[in-house]
């Protein structure tokens, strides 16, 4: 149900607050830099959130889809419970970015949010779980909130894998590229927060500031803290997007 507040003779619709779910505590604070004002600590069951006052509601939910998906799921319950339910998720932190498109430092909007690694392997290939005749593979962020999040981002727009194994070699790299032509980074959680949100009927969206090449394990090529800043800098701008579009265009 919307917020509504009484402006003179007419109502006016207050946006729902936004859930902003990282994996780790050093994503969310880099999310929290970009946000105006006071935080207050909420307890959680297994955590806890940053509320904003900003309308922006942090939580570190824990690296990799499970974790990412219960945390997401039990924020959004416990807010559903309170009479103050989130009217848009969103998965964000830093990951991988496959070269030439998506390079270090740079930004990333997903327009589809896909599981990469769920599924089985055959001895033709791997097949995802919807060919096995099981849930889904992808999850697809309203085309306005990704047109308003890349406008005022200057974020590229694509696939962003969700991978239980960080890829580590060129030809897991290359095989992801084959199955999914259209990615440009991996992460951890993106599909297990879009999971969440879809069971409570919220839309997801996913951005994340890329780190390091997906392929060959090297930490020496790793730019975590290049990222972290290009996550503040493109919060910063991706708040207000937000707010007008959780206001005006659901």
């Amino acid at each position: 149900m919307d917020l509504q507040a009484e402006e003179g003779e007419g109502l006016t619709t207050a946006p729902l607050p936004v859930l902003v779910a990282t994996a780790v505590p050093v994503e969310r604070d880099a999310v929290a830099q970009a946000l105006p004002g006071a935080f207050e600590e909420l307890r959680l069951p297994g955590g806890s959130l940053l509320r904003t006052a900003a309308g922006f509601d942090l939580l570190a939910a824990g690296v990799g889809p499970a974790l990412a998906a219960a945390g997401t799921a039990g924020a959004l319950t416990a807010a559903a419970l309170a009479g103050r339910p989130y009217g848009l998720v969103v998965s964000a932190g830093i990951g991988g970015g496959f070269l030439p498109q998506a390079p270090v430092g740079s930004l990333v909007v997903a327009d589809a949010i896909t599981a990469a690694d769920l599924g089985a392997e055959t001895a033709d290939g791997f097949l995802p779980v919807t060919e096995l005749g099981f849930g889904t593979v992808t999850h697809r962020p309203p085309d306005s909130l990704v047109r308003v999040a890349s406008e005022a981002t200057g974020a590229r727009t694509g696939t962003v894998l969700t991978v239980s194994t960080v890829t580590g070699t060129a030809a897991r790299a290359a095989a992801l590229r084959a199955r999914h032509p259209g990615a440009l980074a991996e992460g951890m959680e993106g599909f297990g927060v879009a999971e969440a949100a879809a069971a409570h009927g919220v839309p997801v969206l996913e951005i994340r500031a890329v780190s390091n090449p997906v392929g060959p394990r090297d930490r020496a090529a790793w730019r975590i803290g290049d990222a972290l800043a290009a996550l503040t800098e493109g919060f910063g701008k991706l708040a207000p997007a937000l707010e007008s579009w959780n206001t005006h265009d659901q």
